[in-house]
């Protein structure tokens, strides 16, 4: 058998994910908390270059992230090609939610995603979810993937990246070369995060860059970092770094938009430096980021910061490519649906953040993945 290490902290997610994967392979393996052990987590950024959970090494080989694909070729099984009824794309709350009605009315169910979760994992506190006064992504999430397991759903960690229809059934390709046919196909694959597109974004990414705080940010105890945006999601980040790091720069775009109640946490936080009206113009850093250059977007007066790390909260983009010319979309790349989930091609429905419905909320996502699930049992019982 390997020597498999899974370097990983308490909050993420993704390192779930992986112990996860490598159980259900029968894989054994010594995990080690970098949130915990700084000096294990010294020994991660050394041997892999990066400030990013999970970090898996294998026999001395060195896998970055939850790569599911790497992972199937070292321990997974070649699958065959079998018939759902329902094919469901993503497992985030619209995803999670879906499968259960399905379920429930007795259909032969795969829920296909690249993690699970979705967006609502990197949130640190969640308090209009009804029945959870306050409860974490993770936690939230933790409970909808447990109701999820105890149905008869198959669910597997893979990337879609083609969807074709063919006569009346559907049938989708993934990255680990893996093949399903489905007669009808529920989208939920939400969104990913936005990124500052400026040069040289892509040589910090786990490196000082990050776009999961709730992964990342327990490795940068007593350092100095910032956060870019200001809506609830920046904010929130913003005042649970600063009970991590030592300091915390909140940089905002134009002026901060959050609920109020997040406004009020954040002002009684000591450690937060804000910084309105302005944007990030440069990186700094050799091997590692180490500074950022903000710019005033009035005066275009440029100012220097060190720091250890950098999280961005602004803004998502619609996981849709895999779809484009399948079905309708608005000029934002998200799915047109009516108000039963339906898409433009019969047999394809859509729920939760992929789609035009304006709310972008769990209990939003979670009622729109029950709705396309009924959706998709009356038509397959048509």
């Amino acid at each position: 058998m390997p020597v498999v290490t899974v370097y990983s902290t308490k909050s993420c997610p993704y390192c779930r994910m992986v112990k996860s994967y490598l159980e259900r392979q029968g894989v054994d393996y010594t995990s080690i908390d970098v949130g915990e052990d700084q000096e294990q987590a010294k020994k991660m950024v050394e041997i892999s270059g990066q400030y990013g959970v999970p970090v898996v090494t294998v026999d001395g080989e060195v896998i970055v992230g939850f790569d599911a694909s790497r992972l199937n070729e070292l321990f997974g099984e070649e699958k065959g090609v079998d018939l759902y009824d329902v094919l469901i794309i993503g497992a985030g709350p619209a995803g999670l939610t879906a499968g259960v009605y399905c379920a429930r009315k007795l259909l032969k169910t795969l829920i296909l995603s690249e993690d699970i979760g979705g967006q609502a994992i990197e949130s640190w506190s969640i308090e209009n979810y009804m029945g959870f006064p306050k409860i974490t992504g993770d936690e939230l999430m933790r409970k909808f993937e447990e109701q999820v397991r105890s149905q008869n759903i198959s669910l597997e960690i893979d990337k879609v990246l083609i969807l074709d229809r063919s006569g009346n059934e559907f049938k989708v390709n993934t990255a680990t070369g893996s093949a399903y046919r489905a007669r009808s196909v529920i989208l939920a694959q939400g969104k990913h995060p936005r990124t500052l597109g400026i040069e040289g974004e892509d040589r910090y990414w786990g490196r000082g860059l990050s776009v999961c705080s709730t992964c990342d940010g327990p490795i940068f105890r007593n350092k100095v970092v910032a956060i870019v945006g200001g809506g609830n999601s920046a904010l929130q980040t913003a005042i649970e770094m600063s009970g991590i790091a030592r300091e915390v720069h909140l940089i905002v775009r134009s002026r901060i938009k959050a609920d109020e109640i997040y406004v009020k946490l954040y002002e009684q936080k000591k450690n937060i430096t804000l910084h309105t009206n302005a944007i990030i113009s440069a990186l700094r850093g050799t091997d590692m980021l180490s500074a950022i250059v903000i710019r005033d977007r009035d005066s275009g007066k440029e100012t220097e910061i060190a720091v250890d790390g950098i999280f961005l909260d602004i803004g998502w983009i619609p996981n849709t490519s895999f779809v484009e010319g399948l079905v309708a979309m608005n000029d934002q790349k998200e799915i047109e649906v009516d108000i039963n989930c339906h898409t433009s091609v019969p047999g394809i429905f859509a729920a939760g953040d992929v789609t035009t419905v304006k709310t972008k909320q769990i209990v939003t996502a979670a009622g729109e993945g029950a709705k396309a699930a009924l959706s998709a049992y009356e038509y397959l019982m048509r």
